[in-house]
């Protein structure tokens, strides 16, 4: 559950909304995705009177399925693209799929079939479609494409761990690579092709329906990514992969070991010396997805945690300023509005919050973080700002729900005060931090 109030950078009345990742949708396969369940998710916000629907990021993960560690910053996941649709489309003969829909192969399986039929049937339209799709993401999907494709051969080992030549991308190899790996390019750019088009199909018919789409972008990129491997200059990590600091952050009241993500960090004066154009690029593809975008860890717009690679913890790291201000600043020039949201949660300084009001973005208050029975909480309504957008809990709280029933959780008899009431039930405590966010 989300709220928001007018502000400046969004523009829109105050609403209510649902976080809610495509991979939560019902569905007989190993995740949802962005078929028919998704339109009945619309259809379900607009009937109650909701006016967004928030999810986390869209790109293709790792095995661990972490949707912040994805293998590309533009790329969409192929496991969230719709079967039915391709069925629907006359690509795909579910019976020649010789696996079972709870086999987690199965939708790899169709994508395959689907491929090979939309390539076979020349059809004139589609292969317009597919040929202007490709030019117009040409900047990233040349280099992904390859890299995925790479990917396969070597067994999804991670690229530092791939042979030299293709390690260093030298030209001969890659270009070799090119004809070698053609089938597989061309699967992988039909997989793109078929989220993107399914994705405007999503967000034209959430248009419809007074539905605007939320958008998260991390605000780092995995090491084993397309973005690392083809444009290295733009992180802190030599040809090989190595890197002397990664982030995280430091510790804090919910970790005594503060967080080691593991991510390169920027190189920002590369970053700057091209006028934030990789930055520029990326919230192009984001802002063709999305009607809003929450910016995830903003506070690294001002400093990052810097951890000693070899460290296995994040205590010893160190704040490390970044010219966030420029590139806020470019961002503004290049786009005039943004409809960014960010995600300022943690323990936030003054510099990070006079960044995020001189641009006038929306922070983010969580009611399950609210009651300690500190009248100074952030999080509490009393102390929420108009710009705020308010949840009762994110992707990494428990349910409400299960927060209200672990009293650990908070101080019951703080929380009764403050709404005045006695709490009868955890279900009416659930709906009493709906009625608060509202």
């Amino acid at each position: 559950m989300l709220c928001y109030n007018n502000h400046t950078q969004i523009k829109r009345p105050r609403a209510a909304g649902v976080l809610l990742h495509p991979t939560s949708l019902p569905g007989a396969l190993s995740n949802g995705d962005i078929g028919h369940e998704a339109y009945r998710f619309i259809e379900f916000l607009h009937a109650c009177g909701f006016k967004v629907w928030q999810m986390l990021p869209l790109g293709p993960t790792h095995e661990d399925n972490s949707p912040y560690q994805c293998l590309s910053s533009h790329a969409g996941n192929p496991s969230l693209i719709s079967i039915d649709w391709l069925a629907d489309k006359g690509w795909l003969e579910r019976d020649e799929i010789k696996l079972k829909e709870t086999d987690e192969n199965y939708r790899s399986a169709c994508l395959h079939f689907a491929a090979d039929s939309f390539y076979q049937l020349k059809d004139a339209f589609w292969e317009k479609n597919i040929d202007e799709f490709s030019e117009e993401h040409a900047h990233w999907l040349v280099d992904y494409s390859l890299f995925m494709a790479f990917k396969k051969r070597y067994k999804n080992n991670p690229w530092y761990d791939w042979p030299e030549p293709v390690r260093h991308r030298d030209n001969d190899a890659l270009n070799a690579a090119r004809q070698d790996l053609e089938p597989s390019i061309k699967q992988i750019v039909f997989e793109q092709f078929i989220f993107f088009t399914q994705w405007y199909e999503i967000r034209d018919y959430a248009k419809q329906h007074g539905v605007e789409l939320f958008g998260d972008m991390p605000i780092f990129v995995a090491r084993d990514s397309a973005d690392v491997w083809a444009q290295r200059e733009n992180f802190l990590i030599d040809s090989d992969g190595e890197m002397a600091f990664v982030a995280g952050v430091p510790p804090d009241a919910f970790t005594d070991k503060g967080q080691r993500w593991g991510n390169p960090l920027y190189d920002w004066q590369q970053l700057e010396s091209t006028g934030f154009s990789w930055w520029k690029a990326r919230f192009h593809t984001q802002l063709k997805l999305f009607d809003l975008v929450r910016i995830d860890h903003f506070r690294g717009l001002q400093a990052c945690w810097n951890i000693p690679q070899d460290d296995e913890t994040a205590i010893n790291g160190n704040w490390v300023e970044v010219p966030g201000r420029a590139l806020l600043s470019e961002l503004f020039e290049t786009f005039h509005t943004l409809p960014l949201v960010a995600e300022d949660l943690g323990v936030i300084t003054e510099q990070v919050t006079k960044l995020r009001k001189d641009f006038n973005l929306p922070g983010m208050k969580v009611l399950q973080f609210a009651f300690d029975a500190n009248n100074s909480n952030p999080h509490l309504p009393h102390n929420h700002d108009s710009a705020d957008v308010v949840y009762t809990g994110t992707h990494d709280n428990d349910t409400t729900l299960g927060w209200v029933m672990d009293e650990r959780n908070y101080n019951k008899a703080y929380f009764e005060e403050y709404i005045d009431l006695k709490i009868e039930s955890a279900e009416q405590a659930s709906w009493l931090m709906v009625r608060l966010a509202m």
